[in-house]
C-alpha cells in the first residue's frame, strides 16, 4: 500500500514539472520563441521531489526556454550589433558568440552618441539594422524612448534565460536596459613627458601649471558617457575647478581614440578622462604612455538595449546574443581587457566609484561653456 502511494506521488511530481516546461515557452506564428511566465509548483510537491533521489530536479523552464531559443536563433543564422566598447571588444564579443553557438556575428563600432543618431535616423526610416546595441551615458533614457516609439523593448521583459533565472546579478538591471560593463574613467599621459611626483593621481592635479598647454580632452559632445564624469567633478569641485582648467588652455580632440593617439605622439603630457583600455591598447603597441585612475570617479558602463522582436532581423539570435553577454560566460568574455570590470567580479573597482546618475546629458551646453568649448 506504502508502495503504490508513493509511486503515485512520484508520478504527480513528474506531471508537474513538465507542465512546467510547456508553460514556459511557446512559438509564435511569425516563429519567434515566446517565454511565458511559469506556473508555480506546489510547495509540497516541491520538498517531495527534492527527497527523491530518483527525482529529476525541481526547476527545468529555464533550460527549456534556452534551447527553444538557441533552435530559434540558429534558424535566422545571424546577428548584428553596434557597440560603443573598443574595436578589439566588440571583435571578441562576435567571435566568442559565433564559436559557441555557430551562428554569424556582425557588428558595427560606433561611439554612442553616433550610434544613437544612426539607430534613430534607420528606425524613423523603418530599418532596423541593429537587433542589439551597446551604448554608454544616456542609455536608459534613450531605451525609454524608443520603447515608446516602439522600437525596442525592455530587457527586463525580452525573455533573456540569464535574466530570467537570476544568474545575472539583479542589481545591474536598469529596467530598459541592463549593465555588462563598467570601465572607470582614468587619466592618461605620456611617460616621456611627464614623470615622478608629476604623475596625476587624482582629478585636480588636471591643473597643475605643468600642464599648460599640454591638456588633451575629448570632447564631451561625441558621447554622453563624457558628461558623468565632468558632472560629478562640477558637483564636487565646483566652477572653479573648471575656471583652474580653462587656464592651462585644454586641447579638444573630436574623442579619446584620436586624442589617445596623440597622447602617444607626444602631441600632448595628459589625456582626460579615458577609459584604461584604450591607452594600454597603444602601451602595447610601443608607444610611452600609462594611465592612472583617481580614487574617486565614476565611470562608462556600458548597457545592453533590445530591439523590439517584432521590428528586429534576428530577434531570436538578437535574444540569444544578450544571454550571453549577460551570462557569466559571456560577461567575462566581454571584459577580457585591463581596465574592464565584469558585472560579476566587481572588486577592482576605485574605493569611491560612484555610478553614474541620470539626467547628467541635460547639462552639456553647461559642462561645453564651462571647458570652454562653446
Amino acid at each position: 500500500m506504502w508502495f503504490k502511494q508513493s509511486y503515485i506521488t512520484l508520478k504527480c511530481v513528474g506531471l508537474a514539472v513538465s507542465m512546467l516546461a510547456y508553460a514556459s515557452t511557446a512559438v509564435a506564428a511569425d516563429g519567434a520563441v515566446v517565454a511565458k511566465t511559469p506556473r508555480p509548483f506546489d510547495p509540497m510537491s516541491v520538498q517531495i521531489a527534492q527527497a527523491s533521489p530518483t527525482a529529476r530536479p525541481a526547476v527545468t523552464g529555464q533550460q527549456v526556454d534556452l534551447d527553444a531559443l538557441i533552435k530559434a536563433a540558429k534558424a535566422e543564422n545571424a546577428v548584428t550589433f553596434y557597440s560603443a566598447a573598443t574595436e578589439n571588444v566588440a571583435k571578441k564579443i562576435a567571435d566568442g558568440f559565433t564559436a559557441k553557438y555557430g551562428i554569424k556575428a556582425q557588428y558595427i563600432r560606433l561611439g554612442s552618441a553616433a550610434q544613437q543618431q544612426r539607430y534613430a535616423a534607420e528606425a524613423d526610416g523603418g530599418n532596423f539594422a541593429a537587433d542589439v546595441l551597446f551604448i554608454a551615458g544616456n542609455a536608459a533614457a534613450f531605451a525609454e524612448d524608443g520603447i515608446k516609439k516602439g522600437w525596442m523593448e525592455s530587457v527586463s521583459d525580452a525573455g533573456i534565460p540569464a535574466i530570467r533565472s537570476g544568474e545575472y546579478p539583479p542589481r545591474f538591471l536598469r529596467g530598459t536596459t541592463a549593465v555588462v560593463q563598467i570601465a572607470p574613467w582614468a587619466i592618461g599621459y605620456n611617460t616621456e613627458n611627464v614623470t615622478g611626483g608629476d604623475v596625476p593621481k587624482v582629478w585636480k592635479d588636471l591643473v597643475n601649471p605643468k600642464f599648460k598647454g599640454q591638456l588633451i580632452i575629448p570632447d564631451p559632445a561625441s558621447s554622453d558617457a563624457y558628461l558623468d564624469l565632468w558632472a560629478l567633478l562640477l558637483d564636487r569641485y565646483g566652477e572653479s575647478f573648471f575656471a583652474d582648467i580653462r587656464v592651462n588652455n585644454p586641447r579638444r580632440f573630436p574623442s579619446g581614440v584620436p586624442g589617445t593617439q596623440a597622447l602617444g605622439a607626444g602631441e600632448g603630457a595628459i589625456i582626460a578622462p579615458v577609459v584604461s583600455a584604450q591607452v594600454l591598447g597603444l602601451r602595447a603597441k610601443g608607444a610611452p604612455v600609462a594611465v592612472s585612475i583617481p580614487d574617486m570617479t565614476t565611470g562608462v558602463e556600458i548597457q545592453l538595449i533590445m530591439t523590439n522582436r517584432a521590428k528586429a532581423k534576428h530577434p531570436n539570435a538578437g535574444r540569444l546574443l544578450a544571454h550571453y553577454v549577460v551570462s557569466n560566460e559571456g560577461n567575462r568574455v566581454l571584459n577580457d581587457e585591463p581596465g574592464s570590470i565584469s558585472i560579476y567580479d566587481t572588486s577592482q573597482l576605485p574605493k569611491q566609484y560612484e555610478a553614474p546618475k541620470a539626467g547628467t546629458a541635460a547639462r552639456k551646453d553647461q559642462i561645453a561653456k564651462l571647458l570652454g568649448f562653446q
